[in-house]
């Protein structure tokens, strides 16, 4: 099921914070299924995570992201404290963030709970399990930049 007008509406800003080029590509992959108009926006570490997310330096023309795809495991800045930055932050707390992360661990689960992560996906996650999670997150459920459409 596709969403009315797709076709004329504004493509949905995805923010892919991952380390790993296997897995920036396996997302890729799972995105081009998508008939909705995305654009990824890929960042290597929790540091560049905020500076997009901020508008800052090279990211300060940067757009708003729909969603964010966060790894746990970063170098310089690791994902809990990313995650926990974007939702103490008033200005990007409504943004969902889906943590991809390879860690099963129960205490890394609730820990990214607490710091109220919107969902918990453990990799390696198969193609067709990664284009279930995207297709709820960008065809059923509604993101903040849709409110008042």
């Amino acid at each position: 099921m596709t969403r009315k007008n797709e076709a004329t509406r504004a493509p949905i800003n995805i923010l892919l914070v991952e380390d790993s080029p296997g897995d920036v590509r396996l997302t890729r992959e799972a995105l081009r299924s998508s008939t909705l108009p995305l654009e990824l926006h890929v960042v290597s570490d929790g540091v560049e995570a905020l500076e997009f997310l901020g508008r800052q330096g090279a990211f300060s023309a940067a757009p708003r992201p729909s969603l964010v795809l966060l790894d746990l495991n970063l170098p310089r800045l690791g994902g809990r404290e990313v995650l926990k930055t974007i939702k103490d932050d008033p200005a990007l707390m409504s943004i969902p963030v889906v943590v991809l992360t390879t860690s099963e661990s129960a205490v890394d689960i609730q820990q990214s709970y607490r710091l109220r992560a919107n969902c918990y996906v453990p990799k390696p996650v198969d193609m067709d399990a990664l284009v279930e999670v995207l297709h709820f997150w960008l065809s059923i459920a509604r993101l903040p930049h849709e409110a008042g459409k």
